[in-house]
């Protein structure tokens, strides 16, 4: 016979398992798009003070 308690307490230690890999799958998504948009800024930064550099020799 199976109690009630025990299936109640794997239910919520799976979910809790569960709920870390998302977190650290999650993690990894959002540092990996981080990445990526700051690469982005980094070039329109390179665009802007090479405009700027251009400017002030004029």
């Amino acid at each position: 016979m199976v109690n009630i308690g025990d299936l109640i307490f794997q239910l919520i230690m799976l979910l809790f398992i569960l709920g870390i890999i998302m977190a650290i799958i999650l993690v990894v998504r959002s540092s990996i798009k981080n990445k990526a948009d700051s690469q982005r800024i980094e070039q329109k930064l390179d665009k802007v003070i090479k405009l700027l550099e251009r400017e002030k020799h004029e």
